[in-house]
Order: structure tokens, then sequence, then C-alpha cells
């Protein structure tokens, strides 16, 4: 089902953050962040206010996102994960219908096909698509120190003017902005899918004195919910282990100078959405341009005690989802929950394919276009699985309605009322008002999974993963991340070219007159 009856497929420009928790947005109510082109994105389409990842942890959450099939379905677990080629991709289906696909910054693939479907990838990644990360539940007690969180993104956080991920990041936009540019002067009317994936605001907590100084250091909140105002639950036991956050003394200054810097970071990806919508504008591409803007997952910040993402509680797997399209909703919020799961078949709806229809394999997720035509569908169910580090064993989640059910093997049940209890307080799994509830909601676990044999599946994928690894790392070494190609050699102007032919296609809005035809020799420009 299309949204815009003005053209049968639009422009499609997927804005995607990293760690980026909805609670530290102004559309969600924080009174100290600062994102008008967030807010303008708002404004101009569907909030959706309880929107969440699939898998609380970068790799599987895009491999999720891209694939609209639950991690477990593919085997691709953790941010060592080879996310298989064989798997489909919202950019085979839109490549399929006749879009030109490019990736542009962030995507955390894994193994030696770095493309998925995207025609071209503008940058490399920033971490490595090898099986190094690759977590080990059988040794739940062991850490990897050099690769494994830590708390030294916040004990360091503060300014810098120049970081990995700001290195990563400004060639992310500058790359993105001149794609855009490209496709308004070649494109000639074919439509374009392009996602642009930043790191920030995801740790380290660093960012340039400008962005900074845009928030009084006074004005900084600190966490709501301490880390003594919760009884500690298992798995959020074993992440203190894992991120080692007992190691050393936070204090309430060293967490708002952490949360300062996520906000100054909030603020600096919000500057490159602005800058990417004003080049819509200023391209005439704008009017038929579906706009996304969402995250991986969310971050802890101090929350509760806890940092970074890994866990089913709101902070770290509530994400923000903002869907702008021609001839959708404008300016309204959507309550019904939803996931990354939803981008799949959302995508193909937009770019005039059908969802609902045979498209070669499983979607576990349902498009949101109804959603943006101003339909509700309250009874939404979204599943999720934890299947990385942290974990000892596979964690589910199920969200409907009011409720969230959280479950683990090892660990035991967790369920909360989020209308009632918005933070996450009280568990009410042993409840006797809703132990019917709770025992519903177990039993649906074993209809959608087999949690031992997901088990299974998974250690036996790290075992052979940590064979293969080792193997690729004695010998020669090949690696598989990807390595952009410029075309230097027809880039700009060169003796085998027109010059006046290279001016006048280079130049936006064209020229109204053609250029004239010229000879070789007279093309060469001044000496």
């Amino acid at each position: 089902m299309m949204v815009s009856t003005a053209a049968a497929q639009p422009n499609i420009l997927l804005v995607m953050a990293d760690q980026l928790s909805p609670a530290f947005l102004p559309i969600h109510g924080h009174p100290v962040v600062q994102a008008p082109a967030i807010d303008r994105l708002a404004g101009d389409g569907v909030v959706f206010s309880s929107a969440y990842s699939n898998s609380p942890l970068c790799a599987p959450a895009r491999f999720a996102m891209v694939s609209g099939q639950r991690n477990s379905r593919i085997g691709a677990y953790d941010n060592a994960s080879e996310l298989p080629a064989s798997v489909p991709t919202f950019a085979h289906h839109l490549r399929s219908l006749g879009y030109r696909t490019t990736l542009c910054g962030k995507m955390h693939f894994v193994g030696p096909d770095q493309l998925h479907g995207f025609e071209r990838r503008l940058t490399t990644d920033i971490y490595p698509a090898d099986f190094g990360w690759t977590p080990n539940w059988e040794d739940p007690q062991g850490r990897f120190d050099w690769w494994f969180h830590n708390m030294d993104s916040v004990i360091n956080a503060g300014v810098a003017e120049a970081t990995n991920q700001l290195d990563f990041d400004d060639e992310v936009g500058f790359q993105a902005v001149r794609e855009l540019r490209d496709v308004a002067r070649t494109s000639q009317g074919q439509p374009w899918l392009l996602t642009v994936s930043f790191t920030h605001p995801h740790d380290p907590y660093a960012m340039r004195q400008r962005y900074w100084d845009r928030y009084r250091h006074e004005d900084i909140d600190l966490p709501r919910i301490g880390a003594a105002d919760v009884e500690a639950d298992p798995h959020s036991t074993r992440l203190r282990q894992v991120s080692a956050m007992d190691t050393g003394e936070i204090t309430d200054e060293v967490v708002r100078n952490a949360r300062h810097a996520y906000y100054a970071a909030i603020s600096y990806v919000d500057d490159w959405l602005a800058l990417l919508r004003e080049t819509l504008d200023a391209t005439g591409m704008a009017d038929n341009t579906v706009v996304i803007f969402t995250a991986d997952h969310g971050d802890f910040l101090g929350e509760r005690g806890l940092w970074y993402k890994m866990s089913f509680l709101e902070p770290a797997t509530r994400i923000p989802l903002i869907i702008s399209a021609p001839g959708a909703r404008r300016g309204v919020t959507m309550p019904d929950p939803v996931s990354l799961l939803d981008v799949l078949p959302t995508l193909v709806d937009l770019g005039g394919g059908d969802s609902a229809g045979d498209l070669g394999h499983v979607v576990d997720g349902v498009s949101l276009v109804p959603q943006l035509q101003g339909d509700r569908d309250p009874g939404r169910t979204v599943l999720g699985e934890y299947l990385g580090e942290g974990a000892v064993a596979p964690i589910f989640m199920i969200r409907r309605q009011q409720y969230k059910y959280i479950w683990s093997a090892p660990d035991g049940p967790q369920l909360f009322d989020l209308h009632a209890d918005r933070y996450e307080l009280r568990n009410l799994a042993a409840d006797p008002d809703l132990a019917t509830t709770a025992m519903e909601f177990r039993a649906e676990i074993d209809r959608h999974w087999d949690p031992e044999r997901v088990r299974a599946e998974v250690v036996e994928s790290q075992r052979a993963r940590r064979v293969v690894d080792q193997a690729l790392r004695t010998g020669r070494y090949e690696p598989w991340e990807h390595v952009p190609q410029p075309d230097s050699a027809n880039q700009y102007m060169r003796n085998h070219l027109n010059l006046n032919l290279v001016e006048a296609e280079r130049r936006y809005p064209s020229l109204r007159s053609e250029p004239a035809q010229v000879s070789h020799d007279q093309s060469l420009g001044p000496s």
C-alpha cells in the first residue's frame, strides 16, 4: 500500500544514529537536550513513541532491521556474527524495484559480503568485519578487555576536537551530502535509497567544544533512578561485571560530564540531519523523499547505575523512530509498539512493492504504512531476543499493550506494566493478580522459540567462529573490511574528458542551454 499518490516510487533517506535513547530527545519530553532538526522532522511526520530494538546491541539490531527477520532465524547473534549473504535485505528488495541503493556509514556487517544488496558503499565501517569479537557463553566470568566495554568512556568523558568517531562521522556526513547532490544531478528520475548511519552518540562520550558549549554544565540532569533505587536482577548484575562498572568510583560529576558529552553528541547528529534535509530542499527532492530517523538501540547513561546497552530494560532497548513520507500524516504520535523488524516491510511498501505478498522469505516485521495513514493497532506485538555478550543463555522479550515480559532460563521472568510503572521499578512476575498473564507470556515464549535449541545453536556458532578466527589470523591475513574505491581517474577534470561537459553535468541546477560541443583539443582548459 502506497502512502504517496504524487509519485509511485518516492526517494528514501534513512538516517540512523547509534546508541540513542529517545528518553534524551526533546520530542519525548527531555527538558535540556537541543535537537531542532529532529523536532522539525517530528513535526513533518509520525513519531512512534513505543519503538524498540529487537536485539539491543549494534550488529544484531542492524541485522534484524535490514533483513526484517529475527536474529535466531538467520543465525546473526552478536557483534561478530556473519549476516549470511543469502539473507535478503531491504536493499535487495528496493534494488529489484528499480531503486539506486547506497549505504554511507556504519552498518556493522560481519563477513566477506559488505554490501548486502547495496550497489555502493561510500565509506568503510568503523568496526571490524571479522569474528574477533565473538563472545563465549561457556566462560561467563571471562572478560575480553581489549574489546569489551569498560568505564574509561565515562571517566574520561569531556571535550575533544578530534576522536576516532568524529573522524568517521565527519566523513559519513560529507559523503552523504555529496551523494544527495550527485543523485539530484544524475538520477534522471530513478528513485533512490540512501542509508546514512552515524556512530554518535555512542560512547566514548567526547564531543567538540562548540557542541559542548550549547549546554550549561549545571543544567545537565542526573539519572532519575540510581542503583540503590532498584533490586538488581541477574542480567543487570552480569552487565556490571561485563563492563567493569564497579572497578572505580563514579561520582555525580563524572556522570554529569558523560551526559553533557552525550547531549552534545546528539546535537552533532542533529546538525547532520538538518544539513541532509537542507540538501534535499536545495536540490528540489524534498517533496518526493521519505525521511526516516531511527537508532539501533538506546543507552542507560547512568540510569539504574548502568551504562551502555545489552538489556531489554527501556533505556537500552527503546529507540527513536520518526517517518516523514509524502502524503502521510504530519505532527502526530503513534503509541502502538513497533520495532526495527518493521523497517523492511515498510520500505518495501513505500517503494511500490507488496510486503504482504510473497517476498521469497519469512518476514517477522509488519509494515508501518497503515500507521502512517492514521490506522491504529494497539495489540501489536514486538518480539526481542538478546544473544550477545553479557548473557549466558538467550534472553527473550515480548512487548504488547501495557506489558513487557522478559525471560531467560537462568534468570527467571520479569513482568512490567509500563503504563503504571514507566521506570520498571516493580517486577510483577510473581504478583498473584497477574499470575495468568505471566503464565500466558511464558507459554508464548515457547511458541515463538525453542530456548534450549537456540542456546545450543548460539554456542555452536561461537565455537565455530573462534576456530575460524584463530585460523585466519595465522599466516597471510586477508581482511573483510569494505574498502571504498573512488573513481579518481574520472573524477573532477581529466584530459580524456570534455571540460565544458564536465562543468555542465556537475552543476546543479543545470545550465539552461546545452554547452557548445568542442573537440578534444579545445577541452583541455587553460595551460
